[in-house]
C-alpha cells in the first residue's frame, strides 16, 4: 500500500480529476494549500503599496492506493497537471503501514477498496 500525495496548481484540478478517473481511481482527498517552491511568488501593488506574495495558492491530494495502482494514479496525475512550466507541481510516494476502515473494521488493501 501507498500513500500519494501530489501537490498541483487549482485549476489543474478538473484535468486531474478527468485523467485519475480515467485509470479507475475514484478515492481522493482534496485539500486547498499555500507554498512555494521554484516559483518564488511574484509582487504586485495594491492601493500603490507593493507587497510580496511568496506563498502561491495550491491543491493537496492525497491519495491511498494498492501496490497495482500506484504507476497508473502517478501517471495520471502527471497527464493532467503537466504544463511544461515552473509550479506544476510535485508527486511524493509514501510507504502506508496500515489502513483500517472505521465503519467495518477491515484492514490493509481491502480496506482501501
Amino acid at each position: 500500500m501507498k500513500l500519494i500525495i501530489a501537490m498541483i496548481q487549482p485549476h489543474k484540478l478538473p484535468d486531474v480529476k478527468k485523467a485519475l478517473f480515467a485509470a479507475d481511481v475514484h478515492k481522493m482527498t482534496v485539500t486547498n494549500a499555500l507554498g512555494c517552491g521554484q516559483q518564488k511568488g511574484f509582487m504586485e501593488a495594491y492601493r500603490g503599496v507593493i507587497h510580496e506574495v511568496n506563498l502561491l495558492k495550491k491543491v493537496k491530494l492525497e491519495i491511498a492506493v494498492n501496490k497495482e495502482f500506484v504507476q497508473p494514479t502517478v501517471d495520471a496525475i502527471i497527464k493532467g497537471a503537466r504544463t511544461g512550466k515552473i509550479g506544476d507541481g510535485k508527486i511524493f510516494v509514501l510507504d502506508l503501514p496500515t489502513c483500517i476502515r472505521i465503519r467495518t473494521g477491515e484492514e490493509g488493501g481491502m480496506a482501501i477498496g
